[in-house]
């Protein structure tokens, strides 16, 4: 057990607990297996963790404190604490190679160590099957062996993956969510299957999955959904096009930035800033012009992401008979960073005292811009 051992015996101890059919009978055989007295046993599994305050702070001690605690909260809440969990074999295989005449009880209370990795994903893969709560289990347990590296759950989660019809959408969207861990051409067509099936609760992470791919033929669908009628999806379609970068979408999203949910008004603006050009410019300057919506943060801070080409349009936008377009300006000012906006903040923070449409002061809003600029000046000057 030389590849990735510490992650093996975590992962081990907390499934010797999942896997009990008897948890709390299988909570006294291992307290008993530490040698301590019968009476240590007895308040343990009665719950009187206080007395465990005065029990000697002998090597068996960490081991019976973390199962006595796995104990305690069984036969209270009934729920199970897997952070502690993972303590139990790192624990039992210390102590038995510390006292090992404790090695022999702890070994029949517990069972070996697996040889590797390769048998627990083995186990993981096949839990996928079983019970809901298995299912979440063994998917957390296979991303965090993929995160390590090992090929076997990488390739258990390009199975899940590919497949969305017959995955628990929970155990499904888990694994897209780390997607890049594992994914590459041979879940594209899964994606693309589950991204047609537009009435599947994880159609949203199929866009994003494809997005983080590069799966550029799913560009199509991921466009028509931002018609879908949950707003979540058109959320996630207006991000996952801000991945591709696709100018062929601005106009689809421009569509979105009078969207009738504020969530996706801002995604479209942060999609339309990723993918640039001077159409997506121009589609975000004329939505911020128009006023139509006086909470239009997300649309100042989209054009700042054009960087030094819109700085002086934004400067001349801060002389506009109009307050709330003037604290726009500044917002979009502030985020640019360019030390060409600074002398217009300080000013307008100076003397500008007219209110907006929502009632905040300019030279509130000039304020602002100046912090955020020298902010991220300062970070930049640092790196």
């Amino acid at each position: 057990m030389t590849d990735h051992r510490d992650a093996v015996l975590r992962l081990w101890g907390r499934q010797l607990y999942e896997r009990q059919g008897e948890p709390i009978a299988w909570a006294e055989a291992v307290l008993e297996a530490t040698g301590r007295p019968p009476t240590a046993v007895t308040a343990a599994m009665s719950g009187r963790l206080d007395a465990l305050a005065d029990s000697p702070s002998d090597r068996a001690c960490l081991l019976f404190r973390t199962v006595a605690k796995l104990a305690a909260n069984l036969r209270g809440d009934g729920r199970y604490d897997a952070d502690v969990g993972t303590r139990i074999g790192p624990l039992a295989l210390w102590l038995g190679e510390l006292e090992p005449p404790l090695a022999g009880p702890l070994g029949d209370a517990l069972g070996h160590p697996p040889d590797g990795p390769t048998s627990l994903v083995t186990v993981h893969a096949a839990e996928l099957s079983r019970n809901r709560t298995i299912r979440l289990r063994a998917i957390d347990a296979l991303l965090e062996w993929a995160e390590l590296g090992h090929p076997q759950a990488r390739a258990a989660l390009s199975e899940v993956a590919s497949d969305h019809r017959t995955q628990d959408v929970t155990v499904w969207t888990k694994a897209l969510n780390r997607i890049a861990l594992f994914g590459d051409a041979t879940v594209e067509p899964g994606l693309l299957r589950a991204l047609a099936d537009t009435g599947h609760r994880g159609v949203r992470w199929s866009a994003l999955a494809c997005a983080e791919l590069g799966f550029r033929r799913a560009v199509p669908l991921i466009t028509a959904l931002l018609e879908h009628p949950d707003p979540m999806v058109r959320e996630g379609a207006c991000e996952a096009l801000g991945l591709f970068e696709e100018h062929a979408a601005v106009p689809a999203l421009a569509a979105r930035l009078n969207d009738e949910t504020n969530w996706v008004r801002s995604r479209a603006a942060i999609a339309l800033g990723q993918i640039g050009g001077d159409r997506a410019l121009a589609v975000l300057w004329q939505t911020m012009m128009e006023r139509r919506n006086p909470k239009a943060g997300h649309l100042a801070s989209a054009i700042a992401a054009f960087g030094p080409p819109v700085v002086d349009d934004l400067i001349a936008l801060t002389t506009d008979p109009d307050p709330d377009l003037r604290a726009l300006a500044c917002r979009a000012l502030g985020s640019t960073a360019d030390e060409r906006a600074l002398p217009a903040l300080e000013h307008l923070a100076a003397h500008d005292l007219a209110r907006t449409t929502l009632g905040g002061l300019v030279a509130t809003a000039a304020k602002q811009g100046l912090r955020t600029a020298h902010r991220i000046r300062a970070r930049t000057a640092s790196t």
